[in-house]
């Protein structure tokens, strides 16, 4: 049997306990390739006009593992990984836009709920309900989750040390281990975004490798653990109804008052409700702070040659600051 994953949206945060779980149950494991124009074409014909990108890009995803003639693809219902604290509406209805968006997925479609209250969701009530449609024993299912739990907890880690969710996916994937931290460059730019959006390379048009390759080093919001973030919101009266909101916002105050941050980029797909709040708030805490910040929205019709001019640009002035005001001139 064949378990379709799409590599979209949470794909970058838990392919990690859900490739292990449905590969120890005794299953195949499908995902799909890379986000590409004609990928996103098809996604788009099949959503409503104005749904966000990354579930367009979603809804793209899961038509390719349709093509791919797969028995279930894996949609779950994300509700919560935070006590008081919820995913964004698209996560928690995403079962049912895909359901009647795409009629053919209806007897596919493998849509548990989760619910938890930390970033592990290896709880096997979310997933016990799955065992008789898949066939297999509860004793199965839990020891599955506990393999499943260990793989993500190896993720987490090598993301905590500086790598981010895209190498550490692709050398699971590759079985190459990663030795020692990543070493930084000669500037530091912490990076706002959600997984789906940055580790997307159709969304971000490949960010990451556009900051390496210039010797830039980077910080997400998946290199902290969850009491770091936490710590940052705690003079708050209220925080966001979000849980991946909240960990954006942290992480930007995180930023915000590192020193050894240069820069701040927010990567935010257009039509993101939260979004648009937190890049707000950013905005105005950065000129207090003397913090450089930029915004970057994109959708599907956003062109490279927009965003390499603005990136290029942002880090241009960021340097003429440091030389000026360092004299670091021999930092080229």
């Amino acid at each position: 049997m064949k378990i379709g994953i799409p590599k979209a949206l949470l794909y970058y945060y838990y392919y990690p306990l859900w490739k292990v779980l449905f590969e120890e149950l005794g299953f195949e494991v499908v995902t799909t390739k890379n986000t590409t124009k004609e990928l996103v074409d098809k996604g788009i014909k099949v959503s409503v006009s104005d749904i966000c990108v990354p579930i367009k890009i979603f809804n793209g995803h899961v038509l390719e593992l349709l093509e791919q003639s797969v028995d279930y693809i894996f949609v779950p219902r994300m509700m919560n990984i935070r006590k008081g604290e919820f995913f964004c509406p698209k996560f928690m209805g995403l079962p049912d836009m895909v359901r009647y968006c795409i009629p053919d997925i209806k007897k596919k479609l493998l849509a548990p709920n989760i619910s938890s209250v930390s970033d592990d969701i290896s709880d096997a009530k979310n997933y016990l309900p799955m065992c008789d449609i898949l066939g297999v024993s509860s004793y199965k299912m839990r020891s599955a989750l506990k393999k499943g739990k260990v793989a993500w907890e190896k993720y987490r880690r090598l993301s905590i040390k500086g790598y981010t969710a895209k190498e550490v996916l692709d050398s699971m994937e590759s079985g190459n281990n990663i030795k020692g931290d990543y070493k930084g460059g000669f500037m530091n730019i912490g990076l706002m975004s959600y997984v789906y959006n940055l580790y997307d390379e159709f969304i971000s048009m490949g960010m990451v490798d556009r900051l390496r390759e210039r010797n830039i080093s980077i910080q997400t919001f998946e290199m902290f653990n969850e009491n770091v973030l936490d710590s940052q919101l705690r003079s708050m009266r209220k925080i966001l109804f979000w849980t991946f909101s909240n960990k954006l916002l942290a992480v930007g105050y995180k930023f915000l008052k590192d020193s050894r941050i240069d820069g701040i980029i927010h990567i935010t797909a257009f039509g993101c409700g939260p979004d648009s709040l937190i890049g707000k708030v950013m905005e105005l805490e950065s000129i207090d702070y003397g913090k450089p910040f930029m915004t970057i929205r994109v959708d599907e019709h956003t062109g490279e040659n927009h965003l390499q001019t603005r990136v290029e640009a942002f880090i241009d002035m960021i340097y003429r600051k440091k030389v000026m005001l360092k004299g670091e001139a021999n930092i080229v």
